[in-house]
């Protein structure tokens, strides 16, 4: 079997196996196994020779969703190779299961959701402690809120046409939840104690709704989420592409997109890219030479000329399996091919990296809005870039503070660790080394606190409260007072 026709059966046969046939396989090759077919890495020459790293062999999770993207990109161009890593890739079936499976040692490092982290490692609702850390930040926004048909008929629309009355949001979220039975208000999101829960329930709060009685939240893994908001499982969810735009494209009458997470918090982290604190000690050249390939194919998925050619490539069954069954596709694709696959490929997974962002609605309105921050993935827009040389993998420890309030807000935790960030410094902090890697402009630069990092989001409430009824208060302060608050409670 040619070298190309082993690589096309990663497009046209199936995904990676699960971690079970993994295991089994060889890590000496640079090769995954799939179905019984043997799928090699782009042939790169190494600018890092393997034996000079601790650990050049490596099992790096994903989940298939739309932020597999530079998962992809380093595994198919060969990036991994090029610093000296062989690294075999794990589909994940859920967020849990690669966080749990960097805790446990199945996995050297994988993607988690934001807030898996700092939450791990102060035990936020009763989470198994560990002392997991961040290497970089994979993306920003990405993900939204899907509301069902049911939500669009009581007279909910897309956040932005309520043009900021958020009162009058207000009336119709408590009308719509106040009319349904308590077995049916529940919204899902991927995983508890983290920054889509946090989203939700903020949002809630936001508008003067208890997010802790006004409805549940249950877990649901991202490609379970559109069957399951069919079957009514759920009213609502909130997930990270494609899965939004999967219950508007290809599954009419499932549901609409209230909002993007972007609209919320615009420059949220989304996903981090997390390991065992133990892994960064042991394996420090390792370790850099990750973070190197990870922010070059992070680099890659961000100009806009290699965007479509992204979509297309997660399209396969391998990463997310979006495949409109519509469009007239190859059976089987040979990767060299991928920019000159049909316009259709990009159906599902171009609005979130591509930009044609489609809220779709049930009155024949074209809601489709053009941007290029619908994923963020390296270069950030000129007025989040907060000094020269910013870039969207940086980890700015003020986000991760927000996390924790939440947690402290939501009761998932009894305070806020005080002093601030005694094991938070670690969770991030050990990534934050000041080098520059062989890509050009890529430094990661280290600060402590940098406040315009956390745009403000729809209405900044008070995380220092502590009274159940202040909690949910809609209180409006401005970003000073927010940071002030922090500084206040939790002195730096």
């Amino acid at each position: 079997m040619s070298y190309l026709s082993r690589r096309s059966l990663l497009y046209g046969l199936s995904g990676f196996a699960v971690t079970s046939t993994l295991n089994a396989c060889s890590r000496s090759t640079g090769t995954v196994s799939s179905s019984g077919a043997i799928i090699a890495q782009a042939d790169v020459e190494p600018i890092i020779d393997p034996k000079s790293l601790e650990k050049p062999n490596l099992t790096i999770g994903f989940v298939p969703v739309n932020d597999c993207a530079p998962f992809a990109i380093a595994y198919e161009k060969g990036l991994f190779r090029k610093y000296g890593l062989n690294v075999t890739l794990s589909r994940e079936a859920s967020w849990a299961t690669s966080r749990d499976g960097i805790i446990f040692g199945r996995l050297d490092a994988a993607p988690v959701v934001s807030g898996a982290v700092t939450n791990a490692r102060i035990g936020a609702e009763g989470a198994r402690r560990a002392p997991l850390c961040a290497g970089m930040t994979i993306h920003r926004h990405g993900n939204a809120l899907t509301m069902n048909r049911e939500m669009w008929q009581a007279g909910l629309r897309p956040l932005h046409e309520y043009k900021g009355d958020l009162e009058r949001f207000g009336r119709d979220f408590r009308r719509y939840f106040e009319g349904l039975p308590p077995e049916r208000r529940v919204w899902a999101v991927v995983l508890s104690s983290s920054i889509y829960e946090y989203f939700v329930r903020y949002l809630a709060a936001a508008v003067g709704i208890n997010p802790l009685t006004a409805f549940r939240i249950i877990i649901v893994p991202p490609p379970q989420m559109v069957v399951n908001m069919r079957i009514g499982s759920m009213q609502a969810y909130m997930v990270a592409e494609p899965w939004n735009t999967r219950a508007i494209a290809g599954n009419e009458g499932v549901g609409f997109t209230f909002a993007q997470g972007r609209e919320i918090w615009r420059g949220h982290p989304d996903r981090v890219l997390a390991m065992q604190e133990s892994f960064i000690d042991q394996n420090p050249k390792t370790y850099r030479s990750l973070i190197k390939a990870m922010i070059e194919a992070c680099q890659y998925c961000s100009k806009p000329e290699n965007r479509e050619e992204v979509a297309k490539l997660i399209t396969a069954r391998s990463f997310t399996g979006s495949k409109p069954r519509t469009c007239a596709m190859p059976t089987v694709i040979n990767p060299s091919d991928v920019r000159q696959l049909p316009a259709c490929t990009t159906q599902f997974t171009g609005p979130g990296i591509i930009g044609n962002y489609n809220y779709g609605g049930f009155d024949g309105q074209n809601r489709v809005v053009q941007s290029a921050e619908t994923t963020l993935f390296y270069d950030l827009p000129p007025d989040l870039a907060t000094e020269s040389g910013s870039h969207s993998t940086f980890l700015w420890q003020s986000q991760a503070i927000w996390l924790m309030t939440q947690a402290a807000r939501w009761g998932q935790i009894p305070e806020f660790p005080k002093p601030a960030l005694p094991g938070e410094q670690i969770s991030i902090g050990r990534s934050l080394l000041k080098w520059a890697s062989s890509a050009p402009a890529v430094i990661i630069k280290s600060k402590r606190l940098n406040g315009s990092s956390i745009a403000t989001p729809l209405i900044l409430a008070s995380q220092c409260a502590t009274s159940t009824a202040s909690k949910f208060a809609p209180m409006r302060l401005n970003l000073s007072t927010w940071l002030s608050c922090v500084y206040c409670c939790n002195p730096l």
